[in-house]
């Protein structure tokens, strides 16, 4: 076959350092094209973000040509240098280290999509650290709670 193609959708999640609440409302739709920005020049797509003020979720077409792993940390260092850039709010902003990145079916894009869409919603009777834990079950993620967290 002379060609590669591959159409792998992925569900990433990732928090602020100790999950400060420190995203604003008003910074919100710029970090997600930010970011959707780094996603394309990985060759990836951006299909949908969405924020609260202590973590954010990507739906990603994942590039075929890098890893997980690079993509997440391509994504989270140029968002957070490019954070920085906003204000003394944010001149100490990071992410927290690790990160969740999940399977998608293509049937389910739709659903992981109104999902992400309807986070300040969802986010008004649930923490992230519920949610977290919910998604590590549904996947089958076994986890040590003392790492989990920073």
């Amino acid at each position: 076959m002379p060609q590669s193609l591959a159409q792998i959708l992925v569900h990433v999640v990732f928090a602020t350092k100790y999950r400060e609440a420190i995203l604003a409302d008003d910074i919100r739709d710029e970090l997600h094209a930010y970011i959707g920005g780094i996603v394309e020049n990985q060759k990836g797509t951006l299909l949908k973000a969405g924020s609260v003020a202590d973590h954010i979720h990507l739906l990603i077409v994942h590039p075929r040509t890098c890893t997980p792993a690079e993509l997440v940390q391509e994504i989270k260092s140029g968002s957070s240098k490019w954070l920085k850039t906003k204000g003394a709010r944010y001149a100490n902003f990071h992410w927290q280290g690790g990160y969740g990145i999940f399977s998608v079916n293509p049937r389910d894009r739709g659903v992981v999509e109104r999902y992400i869409a309807n986070q300040a919603e969802h986010h008004r009777k649930k923490t992230f650290q519920n949610e977290y834990r919910r998604m590590l079950k549904k996947y089958a993620i076994q986890y040590d709670e003392r790492y989990v967290w920073d």
